[in-house]
């Protein structure tokens, strides 16, 4: 792997728009906040290969040559697609830390490509992998802290099933975790996963960081952590996600929309 202090091929590839030999799309799927009823907080942008193939299928053609130009077209691409579906709320993109060579200059194609299709900076939301392992932990750091600046939000993916953990939060507290839906799976019985996630919100919460619960499949998954004080959820329970689409989401009995029409109603 490249390190991030290696400028050339980074330079090259953005000064001439290295071109990838395959093709993908996105895939969208919501990310719901419970509070108040319910609403749509943000969209998360997942890769897809241009006929609707997995993911899988689409990064296991990203190697050390082509990473920074990929990572680039899927910032650029989720932007594009979120404009063009109308997208009013958050938009959530994951990005490659290895991928990133210097912050100020690698964002600099997602902040020309939301001038250009009218999307507010300040709803992008910038998604991490904890497990990435990247190369430099303070690389990493100086990624999130240059992100932040520049008006995104920043959120670590995946909390618990990592490298970096508790190491990476106490060196930069982000605006949302996401805990791992390995945590998330059969929560509703389980009383260690109980525990762990339990501590994860009361960390959230002393350090001002919103968590999400992401991979909710069962209203026996959802109720223990609406009971913990979760309000973020994204999973199967809610909505697919949906190839260049924003799926509609199946609001669990007494939340969403149509619930607070009706507390509304005299």
């Amino acid at each position: 792997m490249i390190p991030p202090s290696s400028t050339p091929p980074a330079c090259s590839a953005c000064r001439d728009g290295q071109a990838l030999d395959f093709e993908f799309t996105m895939a969208f799927q919501p990310i719901v906040d419970l509070r108040h009823g319910g609403r749509v907080f943000a969209y998360e942008a997942l890769v897809r290969g241009a006929d609707g193939a997995s993911a899988a299928s689409v990064l296991g053609r990203v190697n050390d040559t082509n990473r920074y130009a990929f990572d680039q077209a899927c910032r650029v691409r989720a932007v594009e697609l979120a404009a063009r579906l109308g997208m009013e709320c958050r938009l959530s993109i994951n990005f490659l830390p290895n991928a990133v060579y210097q912050p100020e200059a690698c964002i600099r194609a997602t902040l020309a490509a939301a001038r250009r299709c009218g999307f507010p900076i300040e709803r992008i939301i910038f998604e991490v992998v904890e497990h990435e392992n990247p190369h430099d932990r303070e690389h990493l750091n100086r990624i999130l802290r240059a992100y932040r600046r520049q008006g995104f939000c920043t959120a670590i993916d995946d909390f618990g099933a990592g490298y970096a953990g508790l190491g990476l939060l106490a060196d930069f507290q982000p605006d949302l975790l996401k805990v791992d839906m390995a945590l998330v799976r059969g929560i509703g019985a389980d009383p260690v996963r109980q525990a762990i996630v339990r501590s994860v919100v009361s960390l959230g919460d002393a350090l001002g960081i919103a968590v999400i619960a992401e991979g909710v499949e069962t209203e026996d998954e959802l109720q223990p952590l609406r009971a913990m004080g979760v309000h973020l959820f994204q999973g199967y329970l809610f909505a697919r996600p949906a190839v260049e689409a924003l799926p509609p989401v199946q609001w669990p009995p007494g939340t969403g929309p149509a619930a607070q029409a009706v507390d509304a109603a005299p």
